[in-house]
């Protein structure tokens, strides 16, 4: 059965920088005839390239075939103009983009009116971490005055390198600026993206695990959780696999020993639990709040790949929750890039809690687990993933997953940076096949992903071929 045409919905990710290179009809004349597109997901705000500026992997992509082919001196922060009233509860109020390519530019004042000429929606589209996101291009220095008081706490008392969600200033401030634009332009929606790792997420990773903050730690007594024997056991779980990343031997082999030592300080669970609620309150409150400014405005989930490539992460984020406070959700499944994105989520278990075990092996165990179908753990990285099984195999999930109270549009990968020489490619054809794989597996619709100033317009067509197809494109 073919998708009913008054359901379109076609998003792509954009950046402000494109509209600025190559003229605002330019952008959108291409988008909506030439590939078909009829909803803009516009970064209005990031210090990370992947969100807001050019190619950030030109060195081994090349550039697309359209736009400005050089680096772009992104400083990052508000690409629109922050209205003051709405920054009283907060101490951080001075974070309008200071990039010299965007002057004084508003990408609101500057895309709304001519979208909506064309029939196209523009939903604004946000991530957290906005700052130092490894992988994601991010601008070197953050000019916010007095952010480092709003950083997160590890479990040694040292300050870590991103700001704490538990913190009311960062808080604030984050709700003040999805208010700010919610009132003050005339936006059909917003995209909201949460991609914040866990204490255990963290600890697998290699890292000390937070969030003991001043802030955190109010918030967790507050709940009746014995903060410092939740610090002690995520010591003991962070020394653990601190041991086994340098080749420790262990009597009982790696795998038992996490369960020991889990089972020994029951409280890492306490304290993962705790930190997941928190962070999934971030996304209630700010779906409740758009929701209570414009109750009829879009608010949709962009949602992380690391919840269906993460055992852990798959059992913490099941879709029917996220339904009480999405109206869609988009599955990340990017498939050209997403073979090393696998290769590198099981190598933090394949470092620690399963190093005893063959990595193949180990691999094709768990890809079975988490239904992935991937290519031999040797071979993923150079294949990729395959758009049948890994796309519509990801939108059945979901499809299945929300029991029919939220929408699925899935993300479709089109030319995501790539971080080695060898990795897969996109191509028409993976983006044609992409598409196709989402409606027949009963997605409503694609969002291509995850930034036009990157996609090459060949590989864009791949796209307009299957929405010809669909009936979704005239």
């Amino acid at each position: 059965m073919k998708p009913d045409p008054k359901e379109k919905f076609v998003g792509i990710q954009v950046s402000p920088i494109s509209f600025v290179d190559e003229g605002v009809d330019q952008v959108l004349d291409t988008l909506k005839d030439r590939v078909g597109v009829n909803v803009l997901m516009l970064g209005t705000l990031s210090w990370l390239g992947l969100k807001t500026g050019r190619s950030i992997s030109h060195k081994i992509d090349g550039w697309p075939d359209h736009g400005v082919h050089e680096p772009y001196s992104m400083k990052g922060g508000a690409y629109f103009k922050p209205d003051p009233r709405y920054y009283t509860k907060t101490m951080i109020k001075d974070f309008r983009a200071q990039d010299p390519e965007m002057g004084d530019t508003d990408i609101l004042e500057l895309v709304l009116p001519e979208a909506k000429k064309r029939g196209m929606k523009t939903y604004v589209e946000l991530m957290e971490p906005f700052f130092k996101y490894a992988g994601h291009g991010s601008a070197s220095a953050v000019e916010i005055p007095n952010l480092t008081h709003c950083l997160e706490i590890d479990c040694y008392g040292r300050t870590r390198d991103e700001p704490s969600t538990s913190n009311p200033d960062y808080r604030n401030w984050i709700s003040s600026m999805i208010e700010d634009q919610v009132r003050n332009y005339d936006i059909d929606g917003f995209m909201w993206c949460n991609e914040r790792n866990s204490p255990l997420d963290q600890m697998m990773q290699g890292q000390a695990p937070g969030d003991f903050s001043q802030a955190s730690r109010r918030e967790a007594i507050e709940r009746g959780i014995d903060v410092e024997a939740c610090r002690r056991a995520v010591i003991k779980m962070h020394e653990f696999i601190q041991a086994a990343h340098a080749g420790e031997e262990f009597d009982d082999g790696a795998f038992i020993e996490f369960l020991r030592v889990l089972m020994g300080n029951p409280e890492v669970l306490i304290w993962e639990r705790f930190w997941l609620e928190r962070n999934k309150d971030l996304d209630r409150e700010l779906y409740g709040m758009v929701k209570w400014c414009k109750p009829t405005l879009d608010f949709g989930l962009n949602v992380w790949n690391r919840n269906h490539f993460n055992i852990f992460r798959r059992a913490q984020w099941p879709w029917v929750e996220q339904t009480m406070y999405a109206d869609w959700v988009k599955p990340i499944t990017y498939q050209h890039q997403s073979g090393e994105i696998w290769h590198k989520e099981f190598g933090f278990f394949q470092k620690s809690i399963l190093r005893d075990f063959d990595p193949i092996e180990g691999a094709a165990v768990l890809s079975k687990m988490l239904g992935l179908k991937a290519a031999p753990l040797n071979k993923v990285i150079q294949a990729g993933m395959d758009p049948d099984d890994y796309v519509g195999g990801q939108c059945a999930d979901a499809v299945r997953g929300v029991h029919g109270k939220a929408k699925v549009y899935m993300g479709i990968g089109i030319d995501a940076p790539r971080v080695r020489e060898d990795q897969a490619i996109c191509t028409p054809e993976i983006a044609y096949r992409s598409v196709m794989a989402t409606y027949q597996a009963g997605g409503d619709g694609v969002v291509l992903s995850p930034n036009y100033s990157m996609m090459k317009l060949s590989n864009l067509d791949g796209v307009s071929k299957a929405l010809t197809e669909l009936g979704l494109k005239e």
